[in-house]
C-alpha cells in the first residue's frame, strides 16, 4: 500500500469521525430544545377491604314447570272455540269441541247392542235355572254382553276425544284455531303454560359441583324487571357432565308472584357459596391485563400530587365492576383508576376524581 493511499483512507476515517461527532451534538441541542413531559392527570381510588360473599354465576333459560302445545288425537272438524288467547284457565276445562254427531250416533247403536245381550243374558239365566238350555248358552250370553260393552267403552272414549281439555291449570298462548276448520291428529291448537312458578335451567363447570347442593337458594334476575330479585331453589343436577363443554346442567325452582316470568326468558343465577368473606378490592378499569401479569399503578405522594410505580397484581374473582385483589396491594393504598395508558414508572401526576368509572358490585349494562 502506498504513501498516498494511507493518507487518503486516514483523510476519510477523519471526515467520518468529524460528521458523527457534529451529528451526536446535533441531536443532543435537539433533546435539550423538546419540551419535558408535564404532569398527566389521572384518577385514583383508595384500596379497601369490602365484605365478599362468594357466588356462583351463570345465565339460564326460564321453562313452565308445566307446559305443553295442545293437540288433537284424532281428525275431525272444528264446531266450537271455547279458548280466548291469553285466557287463564282450569284443568279440564273445555278449550275446543269437534263435530261427533256420527260417532255419538255410532255409541247409541253400541249401546242398544250391548242392552240386548244383558236381556238376552238375563232370560237364558231363566232357562237355566229350569234346566231348559245349557251352561254353554250362557258362557256365550255372557262372553257376547262384555264383548259389546268393551264396544261401548271403546266408543265413549273415542268420543270424549272430540272434546279437548285444558290438562292442567295454566294461561293459553295465541290461537289461531276457527269453527269450520279440520284439524288432523297432531295439529297444535294453542300452547298452554303453568306460570304460577317456573325452571331455570343453566350450566355452571364441573369444579364448580362441590358447591352446589339441590335445596340450596338461587337468586335469578332478569333484563325486564331490572334489578328485581326472584328467589328460588336448587331442584335438581344434572348427573352427567356435557363431554364437550364439561358443564353440568342445573335447574332451580322459582316462585313466579303476578306470573310475570315467563317461559323462554333468558335470566341471571346467581348461588351463594360458601360464608361472607373480607377481599380487598378495585374497580376493574384499574387493572391493566398483560401477557405478563396483571398490573396496577400506585401513586405516591409528592410535591405537585404524586409519582406512579407499576405493581404486579394477583387478582381473584370479580362482581359487577369490582375485582377482588389477593396480592401485591394493601388497604389505603391510591391506585390509578383511569389514564393509565399515558403512565410510566416515576411519572409525575395530577390527581382529578371529579369523575370516577364505574364501581358497583351489582352492575348492570348500559342500555338499561
Amino acid at each position: 500500500m502506498t504513501r498516498r493511499m494511507l493518507l487518503m483512507l486516514g483523510f476519510v476515517a477523519l471526515l467520518t469521525a468529524t460528521l458523527a461527532g457534529a451529528f451526536f451534538l446535533h441531536v443532543q441541542k435537539l433533546r435539550a430544545l423538546a419540551p419535558r413531559p408535564g404532569a398527566q392527570t389521572v384518577s385514583t381510588i383508595k384500596v379497601r377491604s369490602l365484605p365478599w360473599q362468594p357466588s356462583l354465576n351463570a345465565i339460564g333459560t326460564m321453562n313452565a314447570v308445566n307446559g305443553v302445545d295442545v293437540t288433537t288425537e284424532i281428525a275431525g272438524m272444528v264446531r266450537e272455540v271455547r279458548a280466548r288467547s291469553g285466557q287463564d284457565v282450569r284443568a279440564g276445562q273445555v278449550l275446543v269441541q269437534l263435530n261427533a254427531d256420527a260417532d255419538i250416533a255410532q255409541l247409541h247403536s253400541l249401546q242398544a247392542a250391548a242392552d240386548l245381550a244383558a236381556t238376552v243374558l238375563t232370560r237364558d239365566q231363566a232357562q237355566l235355572a229350569a234346566e231348559a238350555v245349557s251352561q254353554a248358552l250362557i258362557d256365550a250370553d255372557l262372553a257376547d254382553l262384555r264383548g259389546k260393552q268393551a264396544q261401548v267403552a271403546q266408543q265413549v272414549a273415542l268420543v270424549a276425544k272430540k272434546t279437548i281439555r285444558a290438562p292442567f291449570s295454566g294461561r293459553l298462548g295465541i290461537t289461531k284455531v276457527n269453527r269450520g276448520q279440520y284439524l288432523n291428529p297432531g295439529d297444535k291448537i294453542v300452547t298452554l303454560q303453568a306460570l304460577d312458578s317456573v325452571y331455570v335451567d343453566f350450566s355452571l363447570p364441573q369444579d364448580q359441583l362441590r358447591d352446589l347442593a339441590v335445596g340450596q337458594v338461587v337468586n335469578v334476575s332478569t333484563s325486564t324487571y331490572g334489578n328485581e330479585i326472584f328467589a328460588g331453589k336448587i331442584s335438581a343436577i344434572s348427573p352427567k357432565i356435557d363431554t364437550t363443554t364439561r358443564n353440568a346442567l342445573v335447574e332451580a325452582t322459582v316462585v313466579n308472584p303476578g306470573r310475570r316470568l315467563l317461559p323462554g326468558m333468558y335470566a341471571r343465577a346467581s348461588v351463594d357459596a360458601g360464608s361472607e368473606h373480607p377481599y380487598l378490592t378495585l374497580p376493574q378499569s384499574a387493572i391493566s391485563y398483560n401477557p405478563y401479569g396483571s398490573t396496577v399503578f400506585v401513586v405516591t405522594p409528592a410535591a405537585g400530587g404524586g409519582r406512579v410505580h407499576q405493581v404486579f397484581v394477583t387478582t381473584g374473582e370479580t362482581r359487577g365492576d369490582q375485582v377482588a385483589i389477593l396480592k401485591g396491594l394493601a388497604a389505603g393504598d391510591e391506585v390509578v383508576t383511569s389514564g393509565q395508558l399515558k403512565l410510566r414508572n416515576g411519572i409525575q401526576v395530577v390527581i382529578d376524581n371529579s369523575v370516577q368509572p364505574a364501581d358497583s358490585p351489582d352492575a348492570q349494562p348500559q342500555e338499561q
